[in-house]
This record gives C-alpha cells, structure tokens and sequence, in this order.
C-alpha cells in the first residue's frame, strides 16, 4: 500500500477558500485521510488527543496563528514529532526563521497548487506513490 493511502493529514486554516485549495491538491496526489480545522487553538486542542503524521497550516489566522500551533505542538511529547508544513502569503525571512527555529519541516507559499504541495510533502515523508 502506498504512503498516499496511510498518511493523515490535518489542514489548519481559517479561510474557506485556502483550505479548499489545499484539500484539492491533497485530494489530487490521492490523499483521502485529511481533518480540517479552522483555527490554530481548535487544532492544538484535538492535536493533542489524536496526533496526525502531518500538519498543513496557515500562517495568519485569528486565536492561534502558525507559529503558536507549531510550537504547542513541539512543546507536547505526543506531537513534538509531527511533520509541520506552513503556508504562508508573506515568506519573508524573518517568518521562515522563526518557523526554523521551532523546527518547522517545510513551508508552502500561496497560492499552493498540486504540483507545489506534493513535492513540499515527499521533502518530508518521502514518495507518496
């Protein structure tokens, strides 16, 4: 069975339309395991109880942005290891070290597209296929 057919994915992010284009590009690599969260908090919180192999999440969002997720999630032992990807509109340098600095796996610009998020996420867990 292919990596594609096991892994789960949690898609963290407050706007409909980005979370849709996310889910559609996961969608199109043969991803079929993926939550959704509309926040930060929300998705820390059920994190916790049920860790994911992977996160996808937006940078800017009301609560708990990106970067808190990121570092709720490393600060927990059950989550530390969790694969984080964060998209962002700005990936301005300073956003991307700090991102670095919570030991961040990988970051996704938007617009994010298939091709993009695919190679983004095979950086880290390797061949979906």
């Amino acid at each position: 069975m292919a990596l594609k057919d096991l892994i789960e994915i949690a898609v963290v992010d407050d706007t409909a339309v980005s979370r849709g284009l996310i889910v559609n590009a996961l969608e199109e690599m043969g991803i079929r395991n993926i939550e959704i969260f509309k926040n930060g908090e929300e998705a820390l919180e059920h994190l916790m109880k049920a860790p994911r192999h992977l996160v996808i999440s937006d940078f800017n969002m009301p609560k708990l942005d990106g970067l808190g997720l990121l570092e709720g999630l490393r600060a927990y032992e059950p989550t530390k290891k969790i694969g984080f990807v964060l998209v962002t509109g700005r990936g301005d340098a300073t956003l991307i070290e700090r991102g670095k600095a919570l030991h961040m796996n990988n970051y996704l610009e938007k617009p994010v597209d298939m091709p993009k998020m695919k190679a983004c996420i095979e950086a880290i867990v390797g061949s979906l296929d």
